[in-house]
């Protein structure tokens, strides 16, 4: 996975997810297009993250070992902290929309496993350890993630234990098994050149299938967005407190652990950045009847990603370039 620069699509990102949504919008208008898109959303989620884990190298997952204090403050903060103050979010200010609740649940307790890297390096943050923790986030939240909806969602997640697993299964393990075998199989036959191939390819269709994905969404709950339209914009006071809220936690943290500039900058990037296509998907599986939940899971990138830039320079360390 490259890091250190940003494209122009990848610094625009917000703009074309959004596009694509306005697109997929003023598409569904028509009913026949309307219906075809419920039949896009999830394989091209899936295509998608499975282009996204193939770039993940698990054979990083022991350089955890160089940086404990780092790691696990990272894994207190994502899977004991982040979780609580989720749910005081959305309790204290989504307490009468259950729908945006558990969208905003599912949105802020999946740690990001792509865009954080990109952010980290230009932040001159310490890269390694960030590509190390992609794995052991990306497992921890597969494994986590249903435990989190189960007990923090209360009524307004109703779904049961064995469907929201199944959910995740689908969603995550073909994906992860199809990025393993295109890795292997790179690796194979054209050594580490052909693995930066495959992960230049990948990192290239990331976001035309997301957009893909947002587009199709919205054509197919064209209606549901015009009716629920203000509602959507509940969910900014709860993402705009995280936003807030959580690089100043992660700085306090940082300088508790007397963290070094590089690893303080890894800390903040791994605790703001969220897995907003994982969390889609999941939403698009378990909770079909519920469309604002997966609505909601596309309003956090459009917000992410200029927050992410911003703090990018406020947070590298004194005398980095």
């Amino acid at each position: 996975m490259e890091t250190g620069r940003l494209t122009w699509a990848e610094r625009l990102q917000g703009l074309v997810v959004a596009g694509a949504a306005l697109l997929g919008l003023s598409l569904g208008a028509a009913d026949q297009i309307s219906a075809f898109g419920e039949y896009i959303v999830l394989p091209a989620l899936l295509v998608m993250l499975t282009a996204v884990f193939v770039q993940i190298d698990v054979g990083s997952v022991g350089d955890v070992r160089r940086a404990r204090r780092l790691v696990g403050a990272s894994l207190v903060t994502n899977y004991l902290f982040t979780p609580l103050v989720a749910w005081a979010l959305g309790a204290g200010l989504l307490g009468a929309q259950p729908d945006l609740r558990i969208g905003l649940l599912l949105l802020l307790v999946t740690p990001c496993t792509d865009w954080y890297l990109v952010f980290t390096a230009l932040a001159r943050g310490h890269t390694g350890i960030a590509v190390a923790l992609l794995p052991v986030n990306l497992i921890l939240q597969l494994v986590l993630l249903p435990v989190y909806v189960l007990l923090l969602g209360g009524e307004a997640a109703p779904v049961e234990a064995g469907v929201l697993v199944e959910a995740v299964a689908v969603v995550l393990l073909p994906p992860l098994v199809a990025a393993t075998i295109l890795r292997c199989a790179a690796g194979r036959v054209g050594g580490a050149s052909a693995r930066r191939r495959l992960d230049r390819g990948a990192s290239r269709v990331t976001l035309p299938l997301l957009c893909l994905a947002v587009g199709a969404m919205f054509a197919w709950q064209a209606e549901t967005v015009w009716t629920a339209g203000p509602t959507l914009l509940m969910l900014l006071p709860p993402l705009l407190a995280w936003f807030v809220l959580m690089p100043l936690i992660a700085t306090v943290v940082s300088r508790l652990l007397g963290l070094p500039g590089e690893q303080r900058v890894t800390l903040t990037m791994v605790t703001v950045a969220r897995n907003s296509p994982i969390a889609l998907g999941i939403a698009v599986a378990a909770f079909p009847d519920q469309p604002l939940i997966a609505l909601a899971l596309v309003v956090g990138p459009l917000i992410e990603l200029p927050v992410l830039a911003m703090l990018a320079p406020l947070v590298r360390p004194r005398g980095s370039r």
